[in-house]
């Protein structure tokens, strides 16, 4: 069996290709010459190898130049992503993350409002799209009258093809357009600081290789506002999305969520496992490795299956299976070692607040299968669309056509 991660039959379902990989390759070697890691104790232990395990060639498979990019941390390796890391640390320390909720709370409950007003609508583009990325964009410092194109922009970044060269025109179009917007932000923000993340990044100094402290270049504050609004935007816009549809294929487990809004942050868990929005992580060696007596050379890239490894039954029983009371494990959802999410807190936060709101306003709803569409994307999987209505409309509807 072939792992193709850019096919859209895989797109639609990856883990009958995972479970063959587990079970017969788990060290996957394609015929371009890459490798995969599929078990979840081989994924837990790369992860935690990061200097073996580099991420300095990028994190995807297509091959990305870092060296033309703004500087990331998600590109980095130790000790240069520790020192840059911290930097950013106190924006995300569980206090700060708890200070949020009322604002997350307020915000869900806005976008809520127009559509309960409808009586549905599409749950990504007018709710788990705009929640968390409003929230990244406000600690950031973004206006909030750029922030819609803004999205649509880091949206278009992530699109691939299912051929070579995989990534469109328009991608690298809207690369060129987040890196212009970005780099006039910072300058305005040098003129005139404010109190958000960014002018705070602006004001920072990192101590570099000779010991010396130094501001960050408007190129390294530009590629933390990237990587942040990106990231702090993706996971949860398709993990609200992946809830929803799973708790209508699964209405049992959504009973418990009705009867028990304290199941919520179980739930929230259990999408992060069941359906991983971020589907692998891109590795490159920095030597030799062998593991199930096969041997990956040095230089070689090797996806680690992140969304395979939440499957495995050599870690879970029945994997197979969607079920929110499953309890605490470690999961792979966020990556694992020195490059786990720095978000991943506020992003359970963003997760289990909108929940809670939605459960509370549409505890009867109903998504319509024939309309959703998945994305597209290199590692991220989840939906660009998905349409739903209210038991209410339903009926209307419904008594309408009669």
């Amino acid at each position: 069996m072939e792992l193709n991660p850019f096919s859209h039959e895989f797109h639609e379902d990856p883990y009958p290709t995972y479970r063959w990989l587990r079970d017969h390759a788990p060290v996957y070697r394609n015929p371009d010459g890459w490798y995969a890691l599929s078990r979840y104790d081989d994924v837990l232990w790369a992860s935690q190898q990061p200097t073996l395990f580099s991420s300095a060639e990028g994190t995807t498979l297509e091959t990305l130049d870092t060296s033309l990019m703004a500087p990331m941390i998600i590109f980095m390796d130790p000790p240069k992503h520790d020192r840059q890391r911290k930097l950013v640390s106190r924006a995300f320390t569980p206090r700060a993350i708890s200070e949020l909720e009322p604002f997350v709370r307020s915000l869900a409950n806005r976008f809520l409002d127009r559509l309960e007003d409808q009586g549905g609508g599409d749950f990504v583009e007018e709710f788990s799209a705009l929640v968390p990325s409003n929230v990244i964009m406000e600690l950031i410092g973004v206006p909030e009258a750029d922030r819609d194109r803004l999205r649509h922009s880091m949206d278009a970044t992530l699109d691939r093809l299912e051929e070579p060269p995989f990534i469109p025109d328009h991608a690298f179009q809207a690369m060129i357009e987040m890196h212009e917007y970005w780099t006039a932000l910072v300058a305005q923000r040098r003129a005139r600081p404010d109190d958000r993340m960014l002018s705070r990044l602006c004001e920072a100094e990192v101590v570099g290789d000779d010991g010396q402290p130094t501001r960050l270049s408007d190129e390294e504050v530009v590629g933390f506002c990237q990587l942040i609004g990106s990231a702090g935007t993706e996971t949860v816009t398709k993990l609200l999305a992946n809830a929803v549809v799973l708790f209508q294929r699964n209405p049992g487990e959504w009973q418990k969520v009705l009867a028990d809004p304290g199941a919520i942050p179980g739930a929230v868990e259990e999408v992060l496992r069941y359906w991983a929005p971020s589907q692998y992580q891109g590795r490159v060696l920095t030597d030799d490795v062998t593991l199930h007596d096969e041997t990956m050379p040095k230089g070689a890239r090797v996806l680690l299956l992140t969304g395979s490894a939440n499957r495995d039954d050599r870690a879970y029983p029945d994997p197979d299976r969607f079920d929110i009371s499953r309890g605490e494990h470690v999961a792979l959802g966020f990556g694992h070692g020195v490059h786990f999410c720095l978000g991943a807190s506020l992003a359970r936060l963003e997760a289990r607040v909108a929940l809670e709101e939605f459960s509370r306003r549409f505890p009867h709803y109903e998504v319509d299968e024939t309309g959703i569409e998945r994305v597209h994307m290199s590692n991220v999987h989840g939906f660009k669309r998905v349409p739903f209505v209210t038991d209410g409309t339903r009926a209307t509807r419904t008594s309408v056509l009669a």
